[in-house]
């Protein structure tokens, strides 16, 4: 049942946006417009509830804004990113042409080295030697992990609990930058925690990566076997399979006869809180969108120019969810998917809905979001430096660190 309710959630995600045009799948949608975009989506695509559906937001927002025609195109293997590429490339006709995903870097370099004169941005994926026509655009999710690790550990300390967990997708460089970042937060609240209350705490981190993004029922076993052990937040940074993370703490607040956590889950790229209002504290938003709007942007306006664009917190690139975040990415469904998921999560109203997630986020002491919220603050201003994990070893090298004081010499 509960992978059924996942597999519901992200069809009902992937029918509530509407491209402005698209083929392989689709329609192209003729319009009377000022240019033409495109996007290409890694294998698993919209629908998400993170992600990829974030990268959709950012380039429709675009394409209204600038009266663009927005394309879509869907990676259904690994084998269709040059395809896609390419099949968008040889037309000529886009001011910019998006992919979605790490996975897709030696595609991209591939294709742009042959179409020297089309603009390319690549989420998530970095080269030195890409093509000077590539953005390559990063994000530092070290950065807002940190803040994610800060939360779920002062939760768990504040109910004297002392393991937290963090469910992964694939094992790749960048989700080492969230696992390092998360565990940087956790150790920073240990010692925050101590020197507020004068105790010491341990928090372990319990972790697992799945191998997937589009898989609920491996984020459920993944969550609940953590839960199993002991932790009392759950962090998902797995995509679709993520949403089973949602369904293990869910499950675990219902079997105890409670409508809100502790213990809760963290989401992760969008502001996934509505998805299962009560067991969702926060989310870790990644906002590919501000990435993708930003390519577009520089594209319109003859600023578009290739190499690394990095977005943090001081950027705005990544940061904790707020309550109007999460309205914010459920107002951003057609009217009439709103009223079917209120009607499905028992709510008469989005005022209702708003006021369940206050609550639920009153469910945590005033004092630790105020410590989050400082943790931000040394981070923005420099005084504090999260470090950056890109391979096994620097990860490694982080999971051995005793204090986040030691983390942070292994990011100078």
């Amino acid at each position: 049942m509960k992978k059924l309710l996942s597999l519901f959630l992200i069809g009902l995600l992937a029918l509530s946006v509407v491209a402005s045009g698209c083929i392989s799948g689709g329609e192209e949608t003729s319009t009377n417009t000022k240019g033409k975009i495109a996007i290409v989506y890694d294998v698993g695509g919209r629908g998400d509830l993170s992600f990829n559906d974030m990268a959709y937001l950012g380039a429709s927002k675009a394409a209204k804004d600038f009266n663009l025609q927005l394309v879509e195109l869907q990676s259904n293997t690994e084998d269709d990113y040059t395809k896609n590429l390419e099949t968008l490339a040889q037309q000529g006709d886009y001011l910019v042409i998006i992919a979605v995903g790490f996975m897709m870097t030696d595609a991209v370099k591939k294709v742009a080295a042959e179409y020297p004169n089309q603009k390319f941005a690549i989420i998530d994926g970095f080269d030195p030697d890409m093509p000077k026509n590539v953005m390559m655009i990063l994000f530092k999710e070290n950065e807002g992990s940190a803040l994610a690790g800060a939360l779920a550990a002062l939760i768990a300390a504040n109910s004297g609990k002392d393991k937290v967990g963090i469910v992964l997708g694939m094992e790749i460089p960048v989700l080492y930058k969230f696992e390092g970042g998360y565990r940087f937060g956790v150790k920073w609240a240990e010692d925050y925690y101590k020197q507020k209350t004068g105790k010491d705490v341990s928090i372990d981190v319990l972790y697992q990566y799945t191998g997937t993004f589009n898989d609920p029922a491996k984020g459920y076993q993944a969550a609940k076997a953590q839960l199993d052990q002991g932790a009392w937040v759950i962090y998902q940074v797995a995509g679709g399979t993520g949403v089973g993370v949602f369904n293990a703490v869910d499950e675990y607040l219902s079997s105890h006869k409670q409508k809100m956590g502790p213990p809760f889950a963290i989401g992760v790229d969008s502001a996934q809180d509505w998805i299962k209002p009560g067991a969702i504290i926060a989310s870790m938003m990644k906002r590919v969108d501000v990435g993708v709007y930003t390519a577009v942007k520089d594209a319109v306006e003859g600023n578009f120019e290739g190499g690394v664009l990095e977005l943090g917190l001081k950027e705005g690139g990544v940061g904790l969810s707020t309550v109007d975040d999460v309205m914010a990415m459920f107002n951003s469904l057609p009217e009439d998917t709103q009223k079917q998921k209120l009607k499905e999560l028992g709510f008469n109203s989005k005022d209702e809905l708003k006021q369940y997630l206050e609550n639920t986020r009153k469910q945590v002491p005033d004092w630790i979001w105020t410590a989050v919220d400082d943790l931000k603050g040394k981070i923005i201003n420099g005084e504090i430096n999260v470090p950056k994990a890109f391979n096994k070893d620097e990860i490694t090298a982080i999971r051995n660190a005793k204090t986040w004081q030691e983390m942070m010499k292994l990011g100078e």
